[in-house]
């Protein structure tokens, strides 16, 4: 397993999974006695300059770092040799240098990684089934005695995938937002262009961050597997009734845009606190920093078996 340091290697912030409509639940407001200041503030001319150019130098600050994600995923795109997915590998890792803690960085570990992404780009026998990577962190969240809640099924994970690959590919359309934890081309797709039933090395991991940094996502799918629902139908059902609304103009009623099937539901609060984190740093209270680095060895070896 590329486990919880590796896991926070491939940090893809896509959009936070959740249940259709749901977000988190805001502050209750101030007393109207307390606000002290306006809840639209006039800036003056001068502040606004400010503002603008300290948005401006941010821009060309963040350029260099969203080139570089640019390129990475025009890579992740172009493999064409198991040579080209060892330098999507080597790019990655240089990208996340900083984070001195990282395994999988090592060089053993980055070409077992670039093996495997390139049996997945090669033959779509080769892609990491869904299956493994449930076996994988369950038998991760079991060693660390984490709540029961935890365990996974392939159903939840494709929901999860489904879920956050239709999120993060409409935010790489925003210049802004490119960077190299939310690029697209990392995942196997099938002949519809949704998430396939497996997995490239760099997704397979991705995905154990985000069940290890936010399993809020897991129970997201598990809200949407109850009701259903499939995040990608109902994006491009809204994108549908967009389109529709601007065709038939103002002032013209569009029948079906008040689809029950797309009514927000109410926020599940299950959705939120982490049931991870608690139980790993347990373990390595209980068991030490070696015996947890031993766990991750033995299932980044299963996640990814020498063939």
């Amino acid at each position: 397993m590329i486990a919880v340091p590796l896991l926070a290697a491939m940090l893809l912030a896509a959009p936070q999974d959740s249940p259709s409509g749901v977000t988190a639940r805001d502050p209750e407001p101030a007393p109207a006695a307390q606000i002290t200041t306006p809840l639209h503030p006039k800036w003056t001319p001068e502040q606004l300059e400010e503002m603008k150019q300290k948005a401006e130098q941010a821009r060309i600050a963040r350029e260099p770092v969203r080139r570089r994600a640019v390129h990475i995923n025009d890579m992740a795109g172009n493999i064409h040799s198991e040579a080209d997915a060892r330098a999507l590998v080597d790019a990655v890792a240089e990208e996340l240098s900083g984070h001195r803690h990282l395994l999988w960085t090592a060089l053993s570990i980055r070409h077992r990684v670039a093996h495997a992404e390139w049996e997945a780009i090669s033959d779509p026998s080769g892609l990491v089934p869904e299956q493994r990577i449930v076996d994988v962190w369950n038998e991760y969240v079991r060693e660390i005695d984490a709540p029961e809640e935890t365990l996974v099924t392939v159903a939840e994970l494709h929901n999860m995938r489904d879920s956050t690959y239709a999120g993060l590919s409409r935010y790489w359309t925003f210049p802004s937002a490119q960077s190299i934890w939310i690029m697209p081309n990392i995942y196997a797709l099938d002949s519809n262009g949704k998430v396939a039933d497996g997995c490239r090395a760099l997704e397979a991991l991705k995905l154990l961050h985000d069940m290890d940094e936010s399993f809020m996502r897991v129970r997201a799918a598990r809200d949407r597997l109850e009701h259903g629902t499939v995040a990608s139908d109902e994006f491009k059902n809204r994108e549908q009734q967009r389109a529709l609304q601007a065709k038939t103009g103002p002032g013209l009623a569009v029948f079906g845009v008040g689809d029950p099937g797309l009514v927000t539901r109410a926020p599940n609060l299950r959705l939120y606190g982490d049931p991870i984190r608690p139980a790993t740093l347990r373990y390595q209270r209980e068991h030490g920093m070696h015996s947890y680095n031993q766990l991750l060895r033995r299932l980044f070896a299963e996640l990814f078996p020498e063939s």
